[in-house]
């Protein structure tokens, strides 16, 4: 009866497959994705909102069925190495980047882990990817194409001052990929009869000098390239313009959401939104090079009334029926 006894006891430990079964067993590992923003924290609460709802969306739930290792540049630029490798020694399973110089430094970092960019101008131009359709290496995502729009922009500030000859333009000498909206730019300007003046701002450091200078020049600007820095310091832009009393022309709604004139560009939020689809079919096995790159397929036009009453303009029927949304 002992030895039949101990018997029972024995085949229950090992199980049916003579493998022992302990009541302690390990929890299932649930991914973890490394989340890279050049922003600081509350500048961008509405992107990182944006990637959870993307996720909640696809049925994910944040530490149960996955992790966020979220780091943030506080706006500096050039901190975004060092976070993207330090969450790149986590070990995580997908990272998702913002911003072009962030991704960049991914592309830098790892050649295995796969990358999820989001908020790129051009991804082909900067040589994150091979070509949209088929990105290749360990990068995909969603484009944000603004180098294709960067005349348009323009063409909408002079519609909006008609008389304007000289229009300032903010730009970071460190994000290479002004370069190329400088080149549109120009290219646009002289169809439009328009001088430009480039203010260099490498860091918060050098807004109101910028400011200084495009009111000494006259200028009927500025129109602020799409950047990391500026998006981080939107309240600080914004104030500047409204201080220096010119009308400006921004990227994302953000602005004018924050007070500034106006912004003609793709939203965001739903960018990132999108963003997490990506990491879900990486995640579920699809390799980053047979996921083509998303482009934005529309564009916003954003005007804040309340800033134009106080800069004393008054904004054409034209474009008063083509914006998407009015801030009153």
């Amino acid at each position: 009866m002992i030895l039949r006894t101990l018997g029972l006891i024995t085949a229950l430990a090992l199980g049916p497959f003579g493998l022992s079964v302990s009541s302690g067993a390990q929890p299932p590992k649930i991914p973890r994705v490394g989340y890279v923003l050049p922003t600081t924290s509350a500048e961008s609460r509405d992107y990182f909102e944006a990637v959870r709802q993307g996720f909640r969306e696809l049925g994910y739930v944040e530490g149960q069925t996955i992790a966020l290792e979220v780091r943030w540049a506080e706006g500096r630029l050039e901190r975004l190495p060092e976070l993207v490798a330090e969450v790149v020694r986590l070990k995580v399973d997908v990272l998702l980047v913002g911003s072009t110089p962030g991704n960049l430094a991914a592309k830098n970092a790892t050649t295995t882990i796969p990358i999820v960019m989001v908020g790129v101008a051009d991804p082909v131009r900067s040589g994150l990817v091979a070509s949209l359709a088929r990105p290749g290496g360990n990068l995909t995502g969603v484009s944000l194409m603004t180098t294709e729009i960067s005349a348009k922009r323009l063409q909408l500030l002079t519609e909006v001052l008609p008389k304007v000859s000289r229009v300032a333009v903010l730009t970071n000498p460190r994000t290479s990929i002004h370069a190329v909206f400088w080149q549109e730019t120009q290219e646009a300007a002289q169809k439009l009869a328009v001088r430009l003046q480039a203010l260099e701002l490498r860091g918060p450091e050098d807004f109101e000098g910028a400011f200084r200078a495009a009111t000494r020049g006259r200028t009927g600007g500025p129109l602020a390239f799409d950047d990391s820095l500026t998006t981080a310091y939107r309240n600080q832009i914004v104030a500047l313009a409204a201080r220096s009393r010119l009308p400006a022309m921004y990227g994302f709604r953000e602005f004018p959401d924050a007070g500034g004139l106006m912004s003609y560009g793709t939203n965001i939020a739903d960018l990132y939104r999108r963003a997490a689809t990506f990491v879900d079919k990486i995640l579920k096995g699809t390799k980053p090079a047979d996921l083509p790159v998303e482009q934005p397929m529309r564009f916003e036009l954003v005007i804040n009334m309340k800033t134009a009453k106080t800069l004393g303009i008054t904004f054409p029927p034209s474009i008063l029926v083509r914006a998407d949304h009015v801030i009153q």
